[in-house]
């Protein structure tokens, strides 16, 4: 049995900038991930345009996934907060690029005056671990 909370943690995507882990691994079946923000693994701002950001913050979360014994397909929830709104069309084109043919998780998305470092986009993410 693991023991709870179980912090999960990758070099494969950025270090968290605060208090926080990259995911939390909670009664050995949930994986809470925390908000990613498009910065490399060096914590360096990647992009300028929602595109590219939406593109790193996947594959930040993909890789906190990883390392967590998870995939996509275990993904049950995200939120995506976004400070424009208008940016949700070219975000959700990236997003979608993400998950299985006709799978997609629960989904809320919110508009925010203002997101770390000012970015464009931040996104969080809820998993079930697969059976073993």
């Amino acid at each position: 049995m693991t023991e709870f909370p179980q912090a999960i943690q990758t070099a494969q995507a950025p270090l968290p900038v605060g208090p926080y882990q990259q995911a939390v691994l909670a009664q050995g079946t949930w994986v809470f991930l925390s908000g990613q923000i498009p910065l490399n693994t060096q914590g360096e701002i990647v992009g300028a345009d929602i595109t590219t950001q939406t593109r790193q913050v996947m594959e930040n979360l993909g890789a906190v996934l990883q390392a967590a014994g998870c995939t996509w397909q275990h993904v049950v929830k995200t939120t995506v907060y976004l400070v424009d709104l208008a940016d949700f069309a070219a975000m959700n084109q990236v997003y979608a690029e993400y998950f299985p043919a006709g799978y997609a998780p629960a989904r809320a998305c919110v508009q925010v005056a203002r997101l770390p470092k000012d970015v464009r986009v931040e996104i969080d993410a809820i998993a079930v671990i697969p059976p073993r």
